[in-house]
């Protein structure tokens, strides 16, 4: 599909690229996405700890902490400056800082940010500069010199480029010029942290817009659409009138969605709001220009109600520069017109445009509108008069409300007559989902929309289903039953009815009678097809430059005249509907579905997601992916100038665009982003072609995995280590890690974003076995041998060691947030040389000019537990544990989330240290009072500290204390003769302790060259080098004392809840803690008192441990495979692994064919060099055996099992799980169908059921900063109870995150997510469900359909569904999430209780209260497991199960439970609580029940059928009732608040903040001890000050 995009609509390919509009527009039209999406918890995708933290979990996960920590860091008082990014923040911990620091993070708007929409504004326009001037095709200029692009990208619009349009210059110049500008010189709109490491886990999407380098490369690589924007239509944009938007399945390009100016227009409505009523904020994306029709066609959104007050305390300073710029603003009225449009062969229709709009932009409408789709070749007339395409509609004379736009048709090139059949062939397959399930094209899976039968969005007014409830048919299949044993695995892709295809043609192809001779070329021949009909009429088609008609030629005979009649059509769809009934029939019919799907269900997604089940598909003809997949170029670029991208030059002059203020910041993150998604979907499909053999290498002669090979302008190497290189560190195996080493290093480098430090593009593609690294390459590199070259660092390990000033000086910026020590070592001639990196890292100037680094694989310290050093003691804590303990390999190094958490654990110490010196030095000079002022005498100060140390250090004592010593380190560090020596001293006693390089502030840097074979160090440096290793030593004793007991402790507390192993890698992650630490996780968790209740977390662990054993076997068994045996070696593989068949036999490839001769074999064609046939022999007990045996060598754990039965039955795993996690692990794709894994008459696996092998690619996930920090300060306000700000600042943010990365990405899903729960929270039910629609349609699309993340999408999204009164819907969606949940872990999961409780909730409702029971009663004994039976979560699922024996008037049982619950809540919260009076009121009325039905049934059998019967009162439960115990267990609270208690809300949170920061030194707060037994109390409702957040329940 995505290549169907370009050429859709590929009208001039660089306004495709420039495009720069929102991504996402509403309606048809409008490109405006009136609600941004929201982020909520940045990074990948939140950790599952972090959705359930809170609500909106405030706990950023550490790669997101990262960045923003570094920014807070400057505020935040208790933050080391070191702070780069505290890594581990963990939950927990966060929500630690939390109070008093929530006030103060959410200042980390920088204050340009402040400037809300106003900033957003100059972004969009800029845009909208530039994408005026970018006329690049037309100038025809195909070279790609560098100037050009900076041309393009030239600063807000000054320049213009070359073809370019100065009319939407003024435009664009002076806009841009508005008030942001000033706002955004603001000291903070430095913004250091550009976004951190960028998250594994987490997928792009294509951005909008590729601005700068697009200039060169024009077109996006898959056509990815350009940018998103374009072609990838916002997803929203569509869905209006235009139905979808693009070509349907690829949206095309160059689409209305896109973004600029529509935005502009909004927001420069906002300017002259702003400057009518600068006290009030004004809204953020509140009222929209009047046409734009919003996203699923829902009306204006509501989302903003909350908006038009002014914002309480949002940010209320005036904006530095709001004043001074007054005269820049320059108004644009942008009240959005009516225009007519006049298309042959259809009634006159009106087109709302803003505008700011550019013609291209109707064309993308048109294209993509249900009558007009089948056009692409055309053009738009005014009065007579062609408008430009890169023409902004307000530049046109007489364009105005009511003017009526010709649409009139303009002749073929061959070009363009490939684009229509192209755009033809996308609109047959718009409903077609093999791209998605091969995994072509960033197509991915959803199947929401079978659930929720298409009714969501504006069904809640439509049809409201469930008030009359008998229709619900509410019984779930089987195997969703609490205590189902099966696990089918068909059920994980229903067939959605819209994939029977409606067949419209047999075949449509290009005829082997292309190209036209030259006779015929001069007749205007430019093309010929071939088509089948469905009634089987075979035709010849001619495309000239008049259009499509049918010719004389056959299969056989070529005869181009026209045939009798020959029906000349100017679209090949007229042509086809006169010779085709059913073609005409279908046809219409496909697009009436096309333009109803969701087009979040079309958008291509920025990074490709691949499906490990597929059905069985036919494989049908398509002329365009057969074209497609042999030529080198990907998509459609023949149609750029410049033809191959040159992928090093985009990246670095992405990199190297302005970003001083934010429309700059935005423009350039998109670029980066853009090129990024397509850099990697480039480099993978040549990695995959390197290993399949297609690439011809640079070293033919030499032995296969020496091998090089350059494709389409990337540099590809294999993970094996040639020429020694790697020796003395592990050979082979440290030559497969230094890859994914190196690619750490880029992309933490890339995320401290020093100017004019480049690194390359870097790709690790793992496909068949075989590792490969894909970079782009530097110029000039290949014409030099890298002795020459490197002019910094060393190319053999230390021996010849180089150095150059102007790398340490760049590098030297980077050693603050890296925490990398500047260090000397010595060369082979004994020279001292300095670094300010590992030796390892080379330096190269490229022909360009550009300071390169590359082999970053030691950017971070190595890690002492796995690597032992001779007459080197370690520490206790890691003896305790079995370490330091031999690795495969010498190139372990810690995580940077690691580093971070203990420079941050260090700082606090050093706080307290001084705190408590400073202390002591009062409490001398006082000695006559006698009593310290807080009244806690030194001792408590040193008990605690103490204390604190080993919790990771909590910040709640000593503030004030810490305070003096912050200011007295300050103004030590800025030399400030003023101190007392006193003073000076106390700062040097505590420097020392922690081991800080400096003695005159805090400031912990690591040597990466430390324990490195080969490195020398000079004698000068002796001393520090000690201290170095001592460091070294404590970081490794800190990962084992500190993070391993903190990520138990908190998967205990269940802020972190893992469901399957990505899940849980993510969590250890999080923590610094590295996957080779696993088998001592699952061992510490076997010895943890209170086992039972990390059950989960165990099995997740084992699953872990013998599914990534089983994949290191997997990759060496691999190598040795032939193409020709791969399906019957995997089934094989699969067969040993989990089949309980005893003997499985490998089929070897040889059935299907024999050849007669016996070839000699040919040495060395292919990578493994073991006879090929080897993995044919193994057994099931050996590859057991070896699974054992890694798991003790790799992660020291000893398993007890020898075959998959013994293993599932010790550990209690289910095979399909294991069969899910080795199959995304590999890569490897299996046939949709029930699979027998207990027989033992026949294997599970047959040579058939293996579909596909995909690559498993890991890239760097570039990040949109900004957007960040406004999500982040959204969280917080919610935090702090002001929603409406909240609300405010995620749309901004959902806002900035589409116009960087376009509408697909992890992030935004989040955003969505917690805007929908704001949404909710504030009672626009619809809009909610709106939001978590697309939430949960983006996290199927970016995650996968079974994510973790997706699951607990469905849940919320189930929740709003019942309070829009979709019942039904609601309870399918709950199934499903059920279903999902037993697939990917089983039922034994803390989350399924929660899972349940609503099930049974709804169950409940609609009164099947037998169903309900089982599900509420399996709860029960889940929470019961997991929480202990005294919990008060235990106390409400009593309760729940109690109302239903209610209802079934079961008073005994009912009782039971209630007084169970009863007995808890006295416990734990005492008599007088709320909850126990509740629950005792409760009790008296059920046994006032009890006894009126036990006297009817005494009257009955007293008096017979005559008695005289009190009617009793059985009540159904109402549906306000169930929904206010649904939001209980959601953690979600509504609090009926008057202004009044409002304004005593927010004097309570400050008023806590207060007291917070007044704590001193050693004492604890009593009021502080109060709220927090209450927060354990009561679990919905944490804190006062928190109105809502979501309580683990």
């Amino acid at each position: 599909m995505g290549n169907g995009l370009f050429a859709n609509c590929c009208r001039h390919v660089t306004d495709l690229i420039f495009q720069t509009r929102s991504s996402d527009s509403p309606d048809e039209r409008s490109p405006l996405l009136p609600k941004p999406p929201t982020s909520c918890t940045v990074c990948p995708e939140p950790s599952e700890a972090a959705q359930h933290a809170g609500p909106y979990p405030d706990v950023v996960p550490s790669e997101a902490v990262a960045g923003s920590l570094q920014k807070r860091s400057e505020r935040i008082q208790d933050l080391s400056e070191a702070q780069g990014g505290e890594g581990p923040v963990t939950a927990r911990a966060q929500s630690r800082l939390r109070p008093a620091e929530a006030s103060r993070a959410a200042t980390v708007l920088p204050t340009d940010l402040g400037a809300g929409p106003a900033g957003l504004l100059d972004h969009a326009q800029s845009l909208g500069a530039r994408q005026s001037c970018v006329k690049l095709e037309d100038s025809g200029s195909a070279h790609r010199s560098r100037r050009r692009q900076e041309h393009v990208v030239a600063a807000d619009g000054e320049d213009v480029a070359p073809g370019a349009h100065p009319t939407g210059q003024g435009h664009g110049k002076g806009q841009a010029a508005l008030c942001l500008d000033a706002v955004l010189a603001s000291p903070d709109s430095g913004l250091k942290c550009r976004g951190a490491a960028p998250s594994p886990g987490s997928r792009g999407s294509p951005s909008s817009a590729l601005p700068a380098s697009a200039g060169k490369a024009p077109l996006a690589q898959k056509a990815a659409v350009p940018l998103f924007s374009p072609g990838e239509v916002s997803p929203a944009a569509w869905d209006g009138g235009c139905g979808s938007a693009g070509t349907d399945p690829a949206p095309c390009p160059g689409g209305r969605s896109s973004r600029g100016p529509d935005v502009q227009a909004l927001l420069s409505k906002q300017q002259q709001q702003q400057k009518k009523k600068r006290k009030k904020k004004k809204l953020t994306l509140a009222e929209h220009p009047s046409g734009v029709a919003l996203m699923n066609g829902s009306g204006p959104h509501d989302s903003l109600r909350g908006e038009k007050e002014p914002r309480q305390n949002g940010h209320e300073e005036p904006e530095p520069g709001e004043d001074g710029n007054d005269q820049e603003v320059i108004v644009i009225q942008d009240t959005g017109f009516t225009v007519k449009i006049c298309a042959p062969g259809i009634e006159p229709f009106s087109l709302q445009v803003s505008p700011q709009e550019m013609v291209q932009e109707i064309h993308q409408v048109l294209m993509d509108r249900e009558d007009t789709c089948h056009r692409t070749c055309f053009s738009l007339q005014l009065d007579g008069n062609v408008l430009d395409n890169f023409a902004e509609l307000k530049t046109i004379e007489g364009l105005q409300e009511g003017s009526l736009l010709k649409v009139v048709e303009e002749p073929y090139t061959v070009r363009e007559a490939r684009i229509h059949v192209r755009h033809i062939r996308d609109l047959l397959k718009s409903l077609d989902p093999s791209d998605a399930f091969n995994g072509v094209d960033c197509n991915s899976l959803s199947f929401l929309s079978v659930f929720t039968e298409g009714d969501l969005g504006d069904s809640g007014k439509r049809k409201k289903k469930g008030t009359e409830m008998e229709q619900i048919d509410c019984t779930p299949p089987e195997h969703i039953l609490p205590g189902s044993k099966e696990r089918p695995l068909c059920a994980l892709q229903p067939q959605n009815r819209d994939w029977k295809p409606l067949q419209c043609l047999k075949v449509l192809t290009m005829s082997g009678w292309n190209p036209p001779p030259g006779n015929r070329k001069m007749h205007g021949d430019l093309m010929y097809l071939y088509v089948i009909t469905v009634e089987d009429r075979h035709v010849s088609i001619t495309a000239s430059t008049r259009g499509f008609y049918l010719n004389q030629s056959t299969a056989y005979n070529f005869n181009p005249k026209p045939a009798n009649p020959s029906l000349l059509s100017h679209s090949l769809v007229e042509l086809l509907n006169q010779i085709s009934p059913t073609f005409k029939k279908n046809f219409s019919a496909l697009q009436k579905k096309r333009v109803q799907r969701h087009p979040f269900e079309r958008i291509a997604t920025p990074f490709q997601v691949y499906s490990w089940t597929a059905p069985q598909v036919e494989h049908a003809m398509d002329c365009v992916r057969a074209e497609d997949a042999y030529t080198s170029r990907l998509g459609y670029e023949e149609h750029i100038p410049g033809q191959t991208r040159d992928w090093n030059e985009e990246l670095q002059t992405t990199r190297e665009l302005p970003r001083k203020n934010l429309p700059e910041r935005l423009l350039r993150e998109r670029a980066i982003f853009k090129v990024h998604s397509d850099f990697t979907a480039a480099a993978t499909r040549g990695a995959m072609a390197v290993i399949d053999g297609n690439v011809m290498a640079i070293n033919p002669s030499e032995e296969t995995k020496m091998q090089m090979f350059i494709w389409n302008n990337i540099f590809f190497s294999l993970g094996f280590d040639v020429r020694d290189h790697y020796k003395d560190f592990g050979g082979d195996v440290a030559a497969y890690v230094a890859p994914t080493n190196d690619l750490n290093g880029v992309r933490t480098y890339n995320a401290v974003d020093v100017e004019g430090l480049y690194t390359l593009g870097t790709v690790v593609v793992d496909y068949r076995g075989y590792r490969v690294t894909a970079q782009s390459i530097i110029p000039g590199i290949l014409e030099r041998e890298q002795e020459q070259s490197v002019i910094y660092g060393s190319i053999d390990f230390g021996k010849t060691v180089v150095s150059h000033p102007k790398y340490l000086e760049l590098l030297e910026k980077t050693s603050r947030p890296l925490k990398i020590q500047k260090h000397k070592v010595l060369n082979d001639k004994n020279e001292e040389v300095e670094l300010c990196s590992s030796v390892e890292c080379k330096g190269i100037i490229g022909n360009d000019g550009r300071h390169y680094i590359l082999d970053l694989l030691r950017t971070f310290p190595p890690d002492l537990n796995f690597l032992p050093v001779d007459g080197e003691e370690m520490p206790e804590e890691c003896k305790k544990m079995g370490f330091p303990k031999q690795h495969r390999h010498k190139l372990c190094c810690l995580r940077q989330e690691l580093v971070d958490a203990f420079v941050e654990h260090r700082y606090l110490l050093f706080m307290k240290l001084a705190a408590l010196q400073l202390m002591q030095q009062k409490a001398n000079k006082q000695e006559s009072s006698g009593v310290l002022e807080n009244g806690s005498s030194p001792e408590n100060g040193t008990a605690d500290s103490e204390k604190s140390e080993s919790e990771d250090g909590k910040i709640d004592d000593n503030v004030t204390g810490l305070d003096q010593v912050k200011e007295l380190a300050e103004t030590i560090a800025s030399d400030d003769g003023a101190v007392d020596p006193k003073s000076r001293e106390v700062i040097r006693n505590a420097c020392k302790a922690v081991g800080s390089i400096s003695d005159t502030s805090f400031d912990i840097r690591f040597n990466p060259d430390i324990f490195s074979p080969g490195v020398r160090f000079p004698e000068s440096s002796k001393e520090e080098v000690q201290d170095q290793k001592q460091l070294l030593k404590d970081a490794a004793a800190f990962l084992l004392s500190c993070q391993i007991p903190g990520l138990v402790k908190d998967c205990l507390d269940h802020t972190v809840l893992p469901m399957d192993g990505a899940t849980l890698a993510e969590a250890m992650h999080q923590r610094g803690i590295n996957m080779r630490y696993l088998g001592k996780v699952v061992n510490f968790i076997a010895k943890t008192p209170g086992r039972a209740q990390l059950d989960h977390i165990f099995k997740i662990g084992i699953s872990e441990l013998i599914t990534r054993s089983a994949k290191h076997i997997f990759k060496t068994y691999l190598q040795g495979v032939e193409l020709s045996g791969l399906s019957a070696a995997i089934s094989h593989f699969l067969n040993c692994f989990l089949s309980s068949f005893p003997n499985p036999i490998a089929h070897l490839p040889a059935d299907e064919l024999v050849s007669k001769k016996k070839n000699k074999k040919r040495k060395n064609r292919n990578l493994g060099n073991a006879d090929n046939t080897a993995w044919a022999s193994m057994t099931p007990q050996e590859l057991w055996r070896n699974i054992c045996s890694e798991a003790k060598n790799y992660f020291d754990f000893s398993l007890e099992c020898e075959s998959a039965d013994q293993a599932a039955e010790e550990y209690n795993l289910q095979k399909i799980t294991l069969l899910r996690e080795i199959s995304l692990k590999t890569g490897v794709q299996i046939l949709l169908k029930e699979y027998n894994f207990d027989s033992r008459h026949k294997p599970t696996f047959t040579e058939e059921d293996i579909l596909n092998i995909f690559p498993v690619v890991k890239h760097v996930n570039p990040k949109a900063s900004d957007a960040f920090h406004f999500f982040q300060s959204g969280q917080a306000k919610v935090q702090q109870g002001f929603l409406k700000e909240g609300c405010e600042l995620i749309n901004e943010a959902l806002n900035l995150f589409n116009n960087v990365y376009g509408a697909m990405h992890v992030e935004i899903c989040a955003c969505l997510r917690l805007l929908a729960r704001l949404n909710y929270i504030m009672g626009d039910y619809s809009e909610a469900l709106s939001n978590q629609q697309k939430a949960v349609l983006m996290s199927e699309r970016v995650l996968g359909i079974e994510h973790p993340n997706t699951i607990q999408e469905y849940m919320h999204l189930a929740l709003y569904c019942f309070a829009n009164s979709q019942l039904s819907t609601a309870l399918n969606l709950l199934y499903r999430a059920r279903y999902l949940m037993l697939l990917v872990f089983g039922e034994d999961h803390p989350e399924m209780a929660l899972l349940d409780n609503n099930i049974g909730l709804v169950l409940h409702g609609v009164m099947e209260y037998d169903l309900s029971l089982r599900f509420l009663e399996n709860a029960l004994a889940i929470s019961s497991k997991y929480h202990g039976s005294k919990s008060l979560k235990v106390a409400l699922s009593h309760h729940l199960v109690a109302r239903v024996y209610e209802s079934k008037a079961e008073f005994r049982s009912a009782l039971q439970h209630e007084k169970e619950g009863y007995t808890i809540y006295k416990n734990q919260l005492g008599e007088h609580h709320e909850k126990t009076k509740e629950s005792s009121e409760y009790l008296k009325y059920l046994t006032q029940q009890a006894v009126a039905l036990q006297r009817t049934m005494n009257e009955i059998y007293k008096n017979g059928s005559n008695a005289n019967i009190m009617p009793l009162k059985f009540t159904a439960p109402s549906m306000a009732s169930v929904l206010e115990q649904l939001n209980i267990i959601n953690g979600i609270l509504f609090i009926p608040l008057s202004q009044k208690d409002l304004e005593n809300l927010k004097a309570e949170v400050q008023r806590r903040q207060q007291l917070q920061e007044s704590i001193r030194s050693g004492e604890q707060l009593e009021p502080e001890d109060k709220a927090v037994e209450e927060k354990e109390a009561e679990p919905s409702m944490p804190s006062a000050a928190i109105p809502l957040t979501q309580s683990s329940a």
